[in-house]
């Protein structure tokens, strides 16, 4: 519902300007349809306003690649995601490292061994909160953990893009 939350926005700082987040939620909350839910209407609306306004991204992609450069033989990374965008570019950035080709073909297909290995993945599915760690720490619910260990491989990345 962007373009609508947008709309919504547009109009209502025609009529007087928003000055707190407060009042930012209700215009997004009023633009999106539908009954009340677990999760608050407005948290994706911002949430993607801090991605935006931090470089998120860009910044996680820096750190991956500058992590694989960094951590020596043995070194362990760690990289807990909040998001299924986070979490698919570790994903995808420590399958590359492990040697699995950036275009996955099929899964019949023999993977080509002379691919550098950088990292050893070391969960092969990321780790999520128990339901107990979810109840003492409900920001916890989406957090997901990924662990890969560093191998004496050199560095696949130099200044590229990780995902």
């Amino acid at each position: 519902f962007s373009r609508r939350i947008a709309r919504n926005i547009l109009k209502s700082r025609e009529v007087m300007p928003i000055t707190s987040t407060l009042e930012l939620a209700n215009i997004i909350r009023k633009a999106i349809p539908g009954k009340k839910k677990k999760i608050d209407k407005a948290t994706k609306s911002f949430q993607a306003i801090r991605m935006f306004i931090n470089d998120e991204i860009t910044e996680l992609n820096k750190g991956l690649i500058t992590s694989e450069k960094i951590l020596t033989y043995g070194g362990i990374l760690c990289v807990v995601s909040f998001h299924s965008k986070e979490d698919r570019i570790v994903k995808n950035f420590l399958n590359v490292c492990q040697g699995k080709p950036k275009l996955f073909v099929s899964k019949f297909f023999p993977l080509n061994n002379n691919l550098k290995k950088s990292f050893e993945i070391i969960t092969k599915k990321p780790i999520t909160p128990s339901a107990d760690e979810i109840k003492n720490n409900r920001k916890a619910r989406s957090a997901k953990l990924r662990i890969a260990k560093r191998t004496k491989v050199s560095a696949f990345f130099n200044s590229e893009a990780a995902a």
